[in-house]
């Protein structure tokens, strides 16, 4: 098994996109010197967090970004997926605008994904595009969201339906802040990393659970090693693909019926939690058409459950969740592109998944359709 080390910096270099480094440090300390180096003295700055955020860390950041920048606000929302809507970003634009923010002047995204997600967007699109920094504060947009350049809102309930491709110029990471990270946000980003092991790396998975003790012990530098990995595995693919047309889709392992759920729980559920359900479905469709062995299934589940994450849902129909997959943002066609994984390690995108298959599936995690399951195998021809 490989040994992973804790690394301090990784640089992401995507085609037409100027390059950008991913800071892993044990504090926010070093946040002046890295915004120096990005240039951001002289230009302002707008912090973008949270009502449960702001309340932890926005006085001790904000006095470290006004030691670099010449003027430095403060645009404050409150917690949770319902405010991820355009309406919000409206207020941002006002604050911006009466701010009189220019070209050269940036954002920074101080939170978990949502606001990462809505920073990207609302810098990708005021004065046809700014500067913005991500400084994620969760385990989940550590290894996930701040990497990557996804932005997006929310519309009518459907997730990041309205959204653009958006490089950060910078990210930050203060690992520190993982160590008193509630259990729930914990277990929230948990899902993402073990998704990056099975989907890319079936070694970095094992070695994830051999350090299980240590990671719920959250030693630093078993975190930091952690992450690393976790962000150089999303490197990777963000670099061969940043726009999503090949390879990328691959990340979509286990949103497809997450995505699903997670909306119609009304947002309820934690998204990795949502996903961690949509990657049990996806392993037993890839089990049940004999793409992976029982024990590489029954692995993948119980790791959820080892890092405290779903494995089943209740109060809704598996049938209202097979319809709500057909509304998902990554239909081609008329066809959901579901990532299946071909063995642990490595995954592929397959269009023809059938509804059968995810009925079969999605009963598999219902809790209250436990009866309608069957173990038998899909044979299909390839």
């Amino acid at each position: 098994m490989k040994n992973y080390k804790s690394i301090s910096q990784i640089t992401v270099k995507t085609q037409g996109n100027e390059p950008y480094d991913i800071l892993l440090r044990k504090s926010f300390e070093e946040l002046p010197n890295a915004l120096e180096k990005l240039g951001c003295p002289g230009h302002r700055v707008c912090i973008v967090t949270d009502s449960t955020v702001a309340p932890l860390y926005l006085d001790e950041v904000t006095a470290l970004v006004k030691k670099a920048c010449s003027q430095v606000e403060v645009f404050e929302f409150p917690a949770g997926e319902r405010s991820k809507t355009l309406a919000t970003i409206q207020l941002l634009y006002e604050k911006l605008i009466l701010s009189g923010f220019d070209r050269k002047d940036y954002l920074l995204a101080l939170g978990g994904g949502v606001t990462g997600d809505m920073t990207g967007y609302a810098a990708a699109t005021f004065l046809r595009g700014i500067r913005f920094i991500q400084v994620p504060t969760t385990l989940l947009a550590q290894v996930d969201s701040s990497i990557g350049g996804k932005t997006g809102v929310d519309f009518d309930q459907y997730k990041n339906m309205v959204g653009a491709f958006h490089q950060p110029s910078l990210v930050y990471m203060n690992i520190g802040v993982l160590k008193s990270l509630p259990d729930e946000q914990f277990s929230n980003g948990m899902a993402e990393l073990l998704k990056h092991g099975i989907i890319f790396d079936d070694d970095f998975y094992e070695w994830t659970i051999e350090h299980m003790s240590e990671i719920e012990d959250r030693d630093i530098d078993t975190l930091t090693a952690m992450v690393a990995r976790s962000c150089q595995l999303k490197q990777y693919i963000v670099e061969k693909d940043p726009e999503e047309k090949g390879d990328r889709a691959l990340l979509n392992f286990g949103h497809t019926i997450g995505h699903a759920i997670e909306k119609l729980k009304d947002f309820q559920m934690l998204h990795g939690e949502c996903v961690s359900l949509g990657m049990v479905a996806a392993a037993y469709i890839s089990w049940m058409r004999g793409m992976i062995d029982e024990n590489e299934f029954y692995e993948i589940r119980d790791m959820n459950v080892a890092f405290g994450l779903p494995i089943t849902f209740d109060g809704l129909s598996s049938q209202a969740v097979l319809e709500a997959t057909k509304k998902d943002k990554k239909m081609d066609a008329g066809k959901i592109k579901f990532v299946l994984l071909k063995k642990l390690g490595r995954a592929c995108v397959d269009r023809s998944v059938t509804d059968e298959e995810i009925l079969q599936a999605v009963n598999y995690i219902n809790a209250e359709d436990v009866s309608e399951v069957s173990e038998q195998p899909i044979i299909r021809a390839f």
